[in-house]
């Protein structure tokens, strides 16, 4: 007999439908998997054929043939394990043919029958939806999460003889209502403003950078407050909308990193891989390539500690994501494009010895030291960075003294009307932030006043700056006006853009 199960395979953070066709004809007893699976696939005949007789089913002694179609997509992961038990006890006759119409099925076997959770479940809900199903089956560790997915019912997996039972009409299945949970925490995502002592020079650039979605790095002697700075950005992001959740779910889904019995990532991403990741750690990759830091950071932040102590060649791989806000992963299996839309924010010493421009200690390192480590960041990485802040040393009076600064709630109210002013402004583009204005709109919007246009060719000649380097000023100068509440972009706004390239001021200072 021959019975046919919908099920899907997750290829970058999208999914693709794969028709899991069984077949039972007579023989001598054989159970071979076809239609390109992966290793962890071809080994499912093993817990499918345990899972069956445990769950107290009888399991076929003639040859087993299941197709995996289509053939020319590669079959990852054990999610293909319910669906091939379920295509078989179909084609014995003890589930009804109807029952599996129009679903989508997918969940891991144990040898005891139980049914547990798999990564990837959030694309294969709406690649589901998309195809018009009606509904899906899958561990009921992963309903909620699908249940995000408005338009489809989605109905939790506890063991394959509760599945069988809902499918063979002796149990009505229940579906899960679906919902959005509070944020998934990060590593560094805590903290007030308010806490930092002194530093309101940086907490206002990353005010600035938070409005409007600029990139940014500290530069300061260890100890200024930078970690503790940018631990406290997400606090001033505003909520991600549906949209934003739905995408940035989907990479953590696929990654495996959504908690059990979670719905939607409602809180900006914070990520802060160590200094020693791998390219393909922060960028994705590997035989069937998975999502890096920079997509589990899409609509957040990557925060890059220490940012010298990367590997150049890691950092090198940023500059594209950082331009488009994706990055694509070729292998000779596939070529995967993975979101990266994400707000880089570097720290680091002004030398190896960190003292370099201190008002309290001598610098020990000699311009050739400085100029090497200064050089472990390219010149063209550099140029893309929007705000180069300076984060001098705390006063003793400042650190003894009240917290009467900017706080988080202060500066989040502010970004949020910047952000609103934008949203009005790019509405019916793709574009979100000021920081992504392509060269039309950047000349449409932030245009500056004459006497901006004065100090803005100053700083050019002075500094020698490069094209790139003058539109990032202009879309930084943007964004402070919107914070202002200005329409025009004035020669104050301008100059203050041009203060937070202080790595261009001063190259060796």
């Amino acid at each position: 007999m021959l019975s046919q199960v919908l099920s899907g395979t997750v290829v970058g953070i999208e999914a693709h439908l794969v028709y899991v066709e069984v077949d039972i004809s007579s023989g001598l007893p054989a159970f071979s998997t076809v239609g390109l699976p992966e290793g962890a696939v071809r080994e499912s005949k093993d817990r499918v054929k345990a899972s069956i007789r445990n769950a107290g089913y009888e399991f076929p002694s003639d040859r087993i043939t299941v197709n995996l179609a289509p053939a020319d997509v590669k079959k990852t992961g054990t999610g293909f394990d319910l669906p091939i038990a379920l295509g078989i006890l179909a084609a014995t006759g003890l589930i009804p043919g109807y029952a599996l119409e129009e679903h989508l099925v997918a969940g891991e076997l144990s040898l005891d029958g139980r049914v547990r959770p798999v990564p990837g479940v959030l694309p294969l809900a709406a690649a589901a939806r998309k195809a018009g199903l009606r509904g899906l089956y899958v561990p009921r560790a992963n309903a909620r999460e699908a249940a995000a997915v408005e338009g489809i019912s989605v109905y939790p997996a506890e063991t394959l003889s509760s599945v069988v039972e809902n499918l063979s009409g002796g149990a009505d299945p229940v579906p899960v209502l679906g919902n959005r949970d509070g944020p998934t925490p990060g590593p560094f995502g805590d903290g007030d403003f308010s806490d930092v002592r002194g530093q309101e020079n940086a907490k206002r650039a990353l005010e600035v950078a938070a409005a409007g979605g600029h990139h940014a790095i500290l530069v300061g002697p260890p100890g200024s407050g930078k970690t503790m700075l940018a631990r406290r950005l997400p606090a001033v992001l505003p909520e991600l909308d549906f949209d934003e959740a739905l995408e940035t779910s989907m990479a953590y889904s696929v990654a495996g990193l959504l908690p059990e019995g979670s719905s939607l990532v409602a809180g900006r991403p914070f990520r802060a891989p160590h200094h020693t990741v791998s390219d393909a750690g922060l960028v994705g990759g590997g035989h069937n390539p998975k999502p890096g830091e920079v997509t589990l950071a899409h609509h957040g932040v990557l925060f890059l500690d220490e940012m010298p102590e990367f590997r150049r060649s890691v950092l090198e791989v940023l500059r594209q994501p950082m331009e488009t806000g994706t990055v694509t992963v070729s292998r000779v299996n596939a070529s995967v494009t993975f979101p990266a839309d994400f707000m880089l924010v570097g720290a680091m010493n002004p030398c190896p010895c960190g003292y370099l421009g201190d008002t309290r200690r001598s610098c020990t390192c000699t311009p050739e030291q400085v100029h090497r480590y200064r050089a472990r960041i390219s010149g063209p990485l550099m140029d893309r960075i929007d705000l180069q802040v300076e984060v001098p040393r705390v006063p003793y009076r400042a650190l003894e003294g009240r917290a009467d600064g900017r706080s988080s709630a202060e500066m989040l109210e502010r970004v949020g009307k910047a952000r609103a002013v934008q949203a009005r402004r790019f509405r019916g583009t793709p574009v979100r932030t000021n920081a992504a204005m392509d060269g039309p709109l950047l000349r449409e919007h932030a245009a500056p006043e004459r006497d901006g246009e004065r100090v803005l060719e100053r700083a050019v000649e002075r500094f020698g700056l490069s094209a790139r380097a003058h539109a990032r000023i202009l879309k930084v100068a943007r964004t402070i006006a919107d914070l202002e509440g200005e329409d025009r972009v004035r020669a104050d706004h301008v100059a203050e853009a041009v203060q937070y390239r202080s790595m261009d001021r001063n190259p060796f200072r």
